[in-house]
């Protein structure tokens, strides 16, 4: 039987005993928070440190108790029938739970998060699955797919993609790759995504351009780790330069989240580097800028004060900290100042040979 069906026949069990000994059922899961984990640069990415909460069968608790069963059955279900359902699926389900039903998306997502803690698993393996693009890719790479149908495998060249490009499934466990690039460029933006994969930057460079279109999905994420593990590229991240940038979308993608670090060991990609936009970029090129607003100055003390990521790298405090000296913040857009094509014909060649410009 597989192992996740076999965990939550165990709890299931468990429960219904507690229940003949006329005792309150409950569920132990992982606080999923930063305040909940460590990071160690040697393991590379945030690690849980032990603390659980408790959710006890009481009045008060009662509902949600209820939901975490019903999403576990759905799970049991879905992976008995070898199906999926999405997030936004799996929340629609619900409505026929009864008094049982959620009443909003997040409260589905975050019961379905609790489950997948619980279990020690990623969600796609208790069947569900995200609903979201799951990132855009361009270059020198070919994807090795199999065809539902036959079994067949699929070669598929994303050098051919004529004016689009290679979208990442929401699983990319089968998939293997051929590469002769050098490296991979993760983009946080899809407008500059479109610009070099329009001028075809990647066959210059002999790079793999992935598109991340904000806070990277994790089968985008699970995508570059695969291509880091397996062919062996560095990944080098180009967001705007902020501290949503920073924080957000390259801290997440590096080391992962307090939120999902339960499975971070399979998302982070420890290696990658980040070559810009940072605040020194700012000043030496002359960038054009917007002034933070006070989320911004937020992100940047709570990153100071609670980010074990950060605690343990001197160059992102000092890159914090000059940010929010300066009270801006730049768009990769902002490089267009000095022309359209400025970024792949000056800026990215000048980042990628001096690392020493890079954070880690």
């Amino acid at each position: 039987m597989n192992k996740v069906l076999e965990k939550m026949k165990e709890i299931a069990n468990n429960i219904y005993k507690t229940i003949l000994q006329k005792k309150q059922p409950q569920l132990n899961m992982p606080i999923r928070s930063l305040q909940n984990v460590s990071y160690d640069p040697k393991v590379g990415y945030f690690e849980l440190v032990g603390m659980e909460k408790e959710r006890t069968l009481t009045a008060s608790t009662i509902k949600t108790f209820a939901q975490t069963l019903r999403m576990m059955a759905l799970s049991n279900e879905l992976l008995k029938g070898d199906d999926i359902a999405t997030k936004r699926e799996a929340y629609y389900v619900s409505k026929n739970w009864g008094d049982a039903r959620f009443n909003e998306q997040p409260e589905s997502d975050t019961v379905m998060d609790d489950i997948e803690a619980m279990l020690k698993v990623n969600r796609e393996q208790i069947g569900f699955v995200p609903g979201e693009h799951g990132g855009a890719i361009a270059g020198e790479l070919i994807v090795i797919d199999k065809d539902r149908e036959t079994g067949k495998e699929l070669k598929i060249d994303c050098t051919k993609m004529g004016s689009g490009a290679y979208s990442v499934p929401s699983s990319v466990e089968q998939l293997r790759f051929e590469t002769k690039a050098k490296f991979v460029l993760a983009i946080e933006t899809a407008g500059m995504f479109e610009r070099l994969n329009n001028h075809k930057y990647w066959k210059k460079a002999n790079c793999i351009l992935v598109s991340m279109g904000g806070v990277p999905t994790r089968s985008c994420r699970r995508f570059l780790r695969k291509l880091n593990d397996e062919n062996k590229l560095p990944v080098y991240v180009f967001t705007d330069g902020d501290f949503y940038g920073f924080m957000n979308i390259y801290r997440t993608l590096k080391v992962g989240s307090g939120n999902a670090a339960h499975i971070n060991r399979y998302f982070c990609v420890p290696s990658a580097k980040f070559i810009g936009v940072t605040p020194q970029d700012i000043i030496q090129y002359k960038l054009p800028t917007h002034p933070l607003k006070e989320v911004d100055i937020k992100r940047g003390k709570d990153a100071l004060k609670n980010d074990p990521f950060v605690h343990n790298h001197k160059e992102w405090q000092a890159a914090i900290k000059q940010l929010s000296n300066m009270k801006v913040r730049a768009e990769q857009q902002a490089l267009a100042k000095w022309g359209l094509n400025y970024v792949m014909e000056k800026y990215l060649p000048d980042k990628i040979k001096n690392p020493k410009t890079w954070l880690p």
